[in-house]
């Protein structure tokens, strides 16, 4: 039976849905193409980069009160780049958005959180400096939980990202603003990050691409904040080929390259793969219902490609991985809990760690706390088993081309399940049943993509995730494209958006 919360709930996103539709009078046509498609009208001549980005700002303003995916608008900004000397890069004369995790400089840089309120970028991320490079103009910011520590994005300070599909349900972090925006149609892709599953969950649960490139793949104009290195960022985008693209202008290349460039890739390959492919999560439990059932489905599309895919038991991480891994993860809270004051100062006002900083902030800063007082070497420790992981997939992939398996254990949640008024605890046990699938990739460094392929008997989006050897993004990009002509997502678009609220 239906839940109060849950009718309550619905209630609330219909009433969501039906404010905003009597404002919008009339899509405009540059809705029904990708950022590839945007910017050649750009290039062709046919409209100029003012009207793509006029156009991006109507649909921002109509549809962000219902889904909060834009924290802070640059519109004057972006008007004045689009009016100016573009780059001559790919995505010329495109509107974009950043995610309120990266600098942007003379922009705020809140992280999502009180104690950076004020907080102003004096410098660009080097995924902004590429962005910019390749013609792409940016024309605001996007929602992100505090620091990105969770898997939704609902911040004290920047209030719940609202997902386009039914808006009682979240749209996963930490990239959940960019999630919400792209699959809104306000952009055709945007600005993403990924430390432990942060572009593919919102990928996941709004129905998008999201590429989690191989460590050291991308060009970087800051020092990594450990040698476990488990941060990157790209996109979350509508189209595989937008993807490819922004991967292409990201990448290292040269002499400074990690791994031999990807270049872009522009469809499917004839090579036949070996998937390997599972439903367990790394503790052994199954997923969801729904989950399994599109992972199967997914499993079962590939073999009618033509790919050899086999049911495997994976062991490569096993039940102490969630421990390590939040060794690495919560290294980064102690710090910012420990400094806190002093981050306060340098910003010229006095600030209470325990009024600025949410439970759960604290909660891993103590967590860490915990543990480093009972084993001195704990970063040590837990860089060497970061090591034993890419080890243990370096050896898998020597088998297989490909992992197939779920990005995300249930379907996308309501609201208020990781609220940021919840307790430690709570969000904690949450987030660690939700998300098992994805960080033994950011700690092994391998890319995975998250691909809509299929959805809940709810009709909300369940992402199927592939990942592959280190440096091989082209395969899983070849099999994008070729699941995307298999499967079309490009018509599919939720409730909330610019495509349906025409």
């Amino acid at each position: 039976m239906m839940q109060r919360r849950d009718f309550l709930a619905g209630a609330s996103a219909l009433a969501l849905s039906t404010a905003i539709k009597p404002a919008y009078a009339a899509m405009d046509e540059f809705v029904a193409y990708d950022g590839m498609g945007q910017a050649e009208l750009v290039r062709s001549g046919r409209v100029s980069s003012l009207e793509l980005v006029e156009a991006a700002i109507k649909r921002i303003e109509r549809l962000n009160p219902a889904l909060n995916a834009v924290v802070h608008k640059m519109y004057d900004q972006g008007r004045e780049a689009a009016k100016g000397d573009l780059p001559d890069g790919p995505f010329k004369g495109v509107p974009y958005l950043i995610k309120d995790l990266s600098e942007l400089e003379g922009e705020p840089l809140t992280f999502g959180s009180k104690l950076f309120e004020h907080n102003v970028s004096d410098s660009d991320n080097g995924s902004v400096v590429r962005a910019k490079q390749a013609g792409l103009v940016i024309i605001g910011k996007t929602n992100t939980p505090e620091f990105g520590f969770v898997s939704t994005t609902e911040s004290q300070l920047l209030g719940a990202a609202r997902n386009p599909y039914n808006a009682a349900y979240h749209t996963g972090g930490s990239s959940g603003g960019a999630g919400a925006a792209v699959a809104a149609g306000m952009v055709p892709f945007a600005h993403a990050s990924d430390g432990g599953g942060s572009i593919r969950i919102p990928a996941s649960v709004n129905g998008l691409v999201g590429l989690k490139p191989t460590r050291q793949r991308l060009f970087m104009n800051t020092p990594p904040y450990s040698e476990a290195d488990i941060s990157t960022r790209l996109a979350v985008s509508r189209s595989v080929r937008d993807t490819a693209q922004i991967l292409n202008v990201s990448e290292k290349k040269g002499s400074d390259a990690n791994y031999p460039p990807t270049g872009f890739i522009s469809g499917p390959a004839k090579k036949r793969l070996k998937i390997a492919m599972h439903t367990k999560a790394f503790d052994g439990r199954e997923p969801h219902i729904d989950v399994k059932r599109s992972t199967e489905r997914a499993a079962k599309l590939c073999a009618d490609l033509g790919h050899k895919v086999e049911l495997v038991d994976m062991k490569v991480v096993g039940s102490e991985f969630i421990d390590q891994f939040m060794n690495v993860w919560s290294s980064v809270a102690y710090e910012l809990v420990n400094n806190a004051r002093l981050i306060g100062l340098m910003q010229g006002r006095w600030v209470n760690p325990e009024e600025v900083l949410e439970p759960f902030s604290h909660g891993l800063a103590e967590l860490y706390a915990g543990r480093k007082a009972k084993n001195p070497n704990i970063d040590a420790d837990a860089l060497a088993y970061v090591k034993s992981v890419e080890a243990g997939y370096r050896s898998f992939f020597e088998d297989y081309d490909v992992i197939l398996s779920p990005t995300l254990f249930k379907p996308p949640l309501l609201l208020g399940e990781q609220g940021s008024d919840k307790s430690y605890d709570e969000i904690y046990a949450s987030v660690m049943d939700y998300v098992t699938y994805t960080a033994q990739y950011n700690a092994s460094g391998n890319p995975a993509i998250s691909l809509p392929l299929y959805t809940s008997r709810d009709g909300l989006p369940i992402g199927t995730q592939f990942a592959a050897a280190h440096g091989e993004e082209a395969i899983l990009l070849h099999l994008a494209y070729e699941l995307e002509e298999a499967l079309p997502w490009k018509n599919r678009w939720p409730e909330i958006s610019a495509k349906k609220l025409s």
